[in-house]
């Protein structure tokens, strides 16, 4: 493998957001063609979600992340775009490396407790949702893993189970690296910046966050709403929660860097910065939409995405696959 090969992937339930593409998409656009890319739906994740058990939104939300996908600027002709589903490999890797991880390892996860605390009855497939990661990344020769903070531990308990493999088997897999963007890494609710933005919170609260597919007149009427302060900070280091997160969603749009940020809106009130900012989001979501729509209407475009993603994914993932078992004796 002469260049570093990056997984990482999206599930497909609710409405994707600004925080997902300055945190995940515009990261893997930006670096897709310097790295072996693959780009996962993650679809078996989803049903671990009790709201997605509806078939018929599942299928919709899987083809509309998938349109998203490509008119976010992914190219399928470079990277591997496909659905976990799609690969058989996924959920019988996620088996054999159940039985190589400690029960401990996954009581400690915060997702999972934080989840598990709003559910009735807790799906055991919520609480083996990382071991499903790992396998999702480990299938891949993945070297690096560009996520969210939230997602970061996943991340280390894959590199954890990689090297408990390797120490119980022989070298089978490389052990992979989260990256994190620096700025944005982590965009807040404009309703409450203390919380992450987050797509079940959308469904929620009008005015949580900005999805992908929102109008202009949406977009200004979320961004003005955000909850800010009293005052006229607009300092990267001591501005409130609420500014200094409208602030990092203005620095990763522009490109500018932080110290011509706060020069340009020094002495101004919060609301040139929520005017400039709601003129950014809607001139990057402008050509999205449009092209969104042009693939939702082709009806060949995304049909063509699966098969073709799903042959090239299934080509490295059973030769993983392959070597894990030839490892364990089975097969």
């Amino acid at each position: 493998m002469d260049r570093k090969r990056v997984f990482s992937g999206i599930q497909p339930d609710g409405s994707l957001h600004i925080g997902n593409y300055l945190g995940a998409l515009s990261q893997w656009v930006r670096d897709q063609h310097t790295y072996e890319s693959v780009f996962c739906i993650v679809d078996l994740h989803a049903v671990t979600i009790p709201e997605n058990v509806d078939p018929a939104y599942l299928r919709e939300k899987i083809r509309e992340l998938a349109a998203v996908y490509l008119a976010c600027g992914i190219d399928p002709e470079g990277s591997t775009v496909f659905v976990q589903s799609h690969v058989p490999a996924h959920a019988e890797l996620t088996w054999l490396l159940n039985c190589v991880t400690p029960v401990g390892w996954l009581e400690r996860m915060t997702q999972y407790k934080e989840k598990s605390r709003r559910l009735e009855s807790v799906p055991t497939g919520l609480f083996d949702y990382p071991v499903l990661m790992a396998a999702d990344i480990l299938l891949y020769d993945t070297h690096l893993v560009p996520v969210g903070e939230d997602q970061k531990q996943h991340v280390e308990l894959a590199r954890d189970i990689a090297e408990r493999f390797n120490r119980l088997y022989g070298e089978t897999f490389v052990v992979p690296e989260p990256v994190i963007r620096g700025s944005a890494a982590r965009v807040m609710g404009l309703d409450d910046p203390t919380v992450k933005m987050s797509k079940s919170l959308m469904r929620e609260k009008k005015g949580h966050a900005i999805a992908l597919l929102d109008p202009p007149d949406v977009v200004q009427r979320a961004i003005s709403r955000a909850v800010t302060d009293p005052g006229a900070d607009m300092s990267f280091a001591t501005a409130s929660p609420g500014v200094r997160n409208l602030l990092e969603m203005y620095e990763v749009l522009s490109g500018q860097d932080r110290e011509t940020i706060e020069d340009r809106f020094a002495g101004q009130g919060y609301g040139v910065l929520k005017k400039e900012l709601t003129e950014l989001v809607n001139e990057t979501l402008a050509p999205i939409q449009e092209r969104y729509r042009e693939i939702r209407a082709d009806g060949t475009t995304l049909e063509d995405l699966f098969a073709r993603g799903a042959d090239r994914a299934r080509t490295l993932a059973d030769a993983t696959l392959a070597r894990v078992k030839d490892r364990m004796g089975i097969g």
